[in-house]
């Protein structure tokens, strides 16, 4: 590929056998076309060679600098002429720059130190700037702390006085019940009326405090808001510029299309929920690969995206594994720049509803443990409706339940434990609560681990930019503890138990493909590692104490694989 840097159209040599696919990638979820697979080994080639440019992937020990992985993608074009060739695109920057020679260009190029957006920049560096400056001076900072020392000294004051006005009050009435009849009618009224004075004294002294901490508190924050003023109307300054360059900026992004339409970010997510493009829209590879290969009258055949680098500390991302394009940011755009395209279906969405019963492996007049296939809903999602819930719906059509007590993965088989009425429902969710009840899953991971046993504990959190992803966040996530023993080594793959102590939506494939749990992916994780036939993860074993009976049971379905 030494001629890599100088083309944007990559040649392939397309072996006779290897045919073009009849519909466009779906890219949300989809396994690379060879001919994808093909341009992609030709792009890792050179970016494992290369010269022109120093990024530290996190791939070299002696790097230096941030380690930051990339999304690299790949598009398989076709010339007017039938001519078969490869677009590259990597997503934000890469090595400080968005114009290397090879990849095509960005959109609208942010970096390019004459646009409007870096002189706009500029201008709200200058105005942050500028603010820092007033919020450090001498003035202000004197300013705002004798406002503080005000307010707390008054405070003081004002407990101190109620607490003597407190005390007196407590002495005066001391006096007029020990007096009541220790002196004489007129003496006793001549008492009175000098307690009333006392009182009417310190009801003035309160007044009077008040009245002059008032004054001083207005003069210091008259004092503040003078410094304050100059304050607030530079960043009044700098929100009305930061929203009309970000809105000048969504207005530069404007994609084309397969029927040469065009729509800027702002027409796009005006149709979504959030409304707002997120940061960062539009400076995903797919977009860039999409809008070159219109505006220059290339067809677009496939595309696969892959990570190249170090695995982020959050994120399950290896190295050369291709993985979709995300959803928060590409989703709505890609919507837009597939239309007139024949792209393939949903996966997800071509279901097969079983029209076979579930396999019941316990049952009683309470409860009775369901054995769910792979690829099968727990209960009904937004677009499928056929689930373990519909399926005993329609099984127990004269029972007050059935209610799931627990659920699975869709892509997880396994036993999932159904009530046949509320009160065995409550019971058994408090034995889940309490963590009495026992699982065990059984699952082939894609390599060999070394360590036979452990515990793993990484807290997950949703990955808001790819749901139904999960991330380890130790800032926002839930706890996660999962147990394992390894069985055994098959074929290069390891058998594993899992215990879960949690039940977090994804944990057991986070914690077995995460590069700080076993960092091996579960054999056809879709999500977490490389797309097969199933994922090799099934819920075998549990055990309860029987609602009813008192007794303790255990089911056991081993596993399909």
């Amino acid at each position: 590929m030494s001629n890599f840097k100088n083309v944007l159209f990559h040649p392939i040599n397309q072996p006779k056998e290897l045919s073009l696919p009849k519909q466009f990638t779906f890219p949300f979820y989809y396994e690379p076309h060879e001919l994808s697979v093909l341009a992609a080994k030709d792009l890792q080639n050179y970016l494992e060679n290369q010269t022109d440019f120093t990024h530290n992937f996190g791939l070299n020990p002696e790097g230096q600098g941030l380690i930051i992985g990339k999304m690299f993608g790949i598009m398989v074009v076709q010339k007017n002429n039938r001519t078969i060739g490869y677009l590259a695109a990597f997503s934000g920057k890469l090595a400080e720059r968005n114009d290397l020679k090879g990849f095509v260009p960005t959109v609208y190029d942010t970096l390019d130190p004459r646009g409007f957006y870096k002189i706009g920049e500029r201008e709200l560096n200058e105005l942050n700037r500028k603010i820092e400056k007033l919020e450090a001076s001498q003035e202000y900072l004197i300013a705002k702390k004798n406002l503080q020392c005000s307010i707390e000294d008054y405070h003081t004051e004002l407990r101190t006085l109620k607490a003597t006005i407190k005390q007196k009050k407590g002495e005066r009435k001391e006096l007029r019940e020990s007096n009541k009849t220790n002196l004489s009618k007129e003496a006793y009224e001549n008492l009175l009326e000098d307690l009333k004075k006392q009182s009417i004294h310190y009801h003035f002294r309160l007044k009077d405090l008040k009245e002059a901490w008032r004054k001083r508190i207005a003069l210091a924050e008259s004092n503040l808001k003078e410094i304050q003023i100059s304050i607030d109307a530079l960043k009044e300054k700098r929100r009305l510029q930061s929203a009309s360059l970000q809105r000048r900026l969504h207005e530069q992004y404007a994609f084309l299309n397969a029927n040469g339409e065009a729509k800027d970010l702002l027409e796009i997510f005006k149709q979504t929920t959030i409304r707002i493009p997120p940061a960062g829209a539009g400076e995903c590879a797919a977009p860039k690969l999409f809008q070159y290969a219109y505006e220059n009258g290339l067809k677009p055949i496939t595309m696969a995206e892959f990570w190249w680098g170090a695995s982020p500390k959050s994120e399950v991302r290896k190295h050369k594994q291709f993985y979709p394009s995300c959803r928060s940011k590409c989703e709505p755009i890609l919507g837009h720049m597939m239309q007139g395209l024949d792209v393939e279906d949903n996966p997800i969405l071509e279901f097969n509803s079983k029209s076979e019963p579930l396999e019941i492996v316990y049952e009683d007049d309470y409860l009775l443990i369901v054995n769910k296939p792979n690829e099968f809903l727990s209960v009904p999602g937004k677009t499928i409706i056929d689930s373990v819930q519909t399926k005993m719906q329609q099984y127990l059509q004269h029972s007050s339940g059935p209610l799931l007590v627990h659920r699975l993965d869709m892509s997880t088989s396994g036993l999932i434990l159904v009530a046949k009425n509320e009160k065995t429902h409550k019971n058994l969710q408090k034995q889940f609560i309490k963590r009495s009840i026992k699982k065990r899953y059984v699952a082939l991971l894609d390599g060999v681990i070394e360590q036979q046993q452990g515990e793993i504990d990484l807290p997950l959190r949703v990955d808001l930019d790819n749901r139904p992803r999960q991330l380890v966040c130790y800032e926002h996530g839930k706890p996660a503890k999962t147990k394992y023993t390894v069985i055994g080594v098959e074929n290069g793959k390891t058998r594993v138990y899992f215990y879960p102590i949690t039940g977090r939506t994804h944990q057991l494939r986070v914690h077995a493909a995460h590069q700080d749990g076993l960092n091996t992916p579960i054999f056809g994780d879709d999500l977490y590692g490389t797309k097969g036939a199933r994922l090799h993860l099934h819920a075998e074993y549990i055990k309860f104490e029987h609602p009813v009976t008192q007794e303790m049971l255990e089911v056991v379905s081993k596993a399909p694989f």
